[in-house]
């Protein structure tokens, strides 16, 4: 094999890793910038490894970079608990791979993510890595450092505690990106009675502006005050921005259909939806605070398979 061509595997192969332990460190920290931290500090630790003690490349990647992301999540766990909202993850665009596979998309929604964002950082990181990554308890107790009894329990807790928090419905792709169509004609129409067909009567609207933008101090609820405050949307002046000069951009967001809200030169927000079985709209997130914005900003669509 030439040096051109080895070289190339290499690259091939890095790259092909990189994107593996971005999909982990995503998951666990709900923050691309985060987690594109913890992907150049895992490589660093891999630099400076002993590789001839390293049997398989991969799986001990995940490893370094899993363990660098609960430690990331252990400090940061104040600064999100004292947020002036709930914390919301980063929104990050994705490519249609993600979609194709339901439980990888299912995995790093926003509605998941969020729930996630509620379980300590060892039982965060002990659920993704048995239930996404389908990692042992063994290797699983070598990241946490606890012992194979102690993460068979936290995994049962984490386990238990998403069970209740995020029901399981049937995933009809096609239904949610049809309702999502649909939603994004009616609100960016002023069309609130179409807006109100799609809407489960108790939907709820939970925004992020981070205290830097206006949002709604609340969750708003309720089909009829949901519908209004979207058919709004294209009326009234929003971050000084004139209904005008905001464009909206039907995308991919976290494995699912979404909407990208933005004016000259930035972007102002992200919506996504949460489902139920019947493809009713049963919970939106707006993501305006525009520190969270930045990866949808960029343009990059991620592949967030976990294989």
């Amino acid at each position: 094999m030439s040096a051109a061509i080895q070289l190339a595997a290499r690259v091939k192969g890095r790259e092909e890793h990189r994107n593996l332990l971005f999909s982990v460190a995503y998951r666990l920290l709900g923050s691309a910038a985060d987690a594109e931290d913890a992907v150049q500090d895992a490589w660093i630790k891999w630099s400076a490894a002993d590789r001839s003690q390293v049997a398989d490349p991969k799986a001990y990647l995940k490893r370094i970079v899993s363990n660098l992301a609960l430690e990331r999540l252990r400090s940061t766990r104040h600064k999100r608990e004292t947020y002036v909202r709930p914390w919301f993850p980063e929104p990050i665009l994705t490519s249609g791979d993600t979609a194709d596979v339901v439980a990888d998309a299912e995995s790093v929604s926003m509605a998941m993510l969020v729930v996630l964002e509620t379980l300590s950082p060892l039982e965060r990181v002990v659920f993704v890595l048995k239930e996404v990554f389908d990692f042992s308890h063994a290797e699983i107790a070598e990241v946490v450092e606890r012992s194979e009894a102690a993460v068979r329990q936290a995994v049962h807790r984490a386990r238990e505690h998403v069970r209740t928090r995020r029901p399981r419905f049937a995933a009809d792709r096609s239904r949610q990106r049809e309702a999502t169509e649909r939603f994004f004609a009616a609100a960016t129409g002023g069309d609130v009675n179409a807006l109100m067909e799609l809407l489960s009567p108790d939907v709820t609207l939970w925004t992020d502006g981070g205290g830097k933008v206006r949002q709604a101090l609340r969750p708003v609820v309720g089909a009829a005050t949901v519908a209004a405050w979207f058919a709004a949307i294209g009326t009234v002046t929003y971050q000084g921005i004139e209904p005008a000069d905001m464009k909206a951009e039907l995308v991919e967001i976290n494995g699912g259909p979404g909407i990208v809200f933005s004016g000259p030169g930035r972007v102002i927000a992200t919506v996504t939806f949460d489902f139920d079985a019947d493809g009713s709209i049963t919970a939106i997130h707006n993501v305006a605070n525009p520190d969270k914005l930045q990866a949808v900003a960029d343009g990059t669509a991620y592949d967030m398979g976990t294989q």
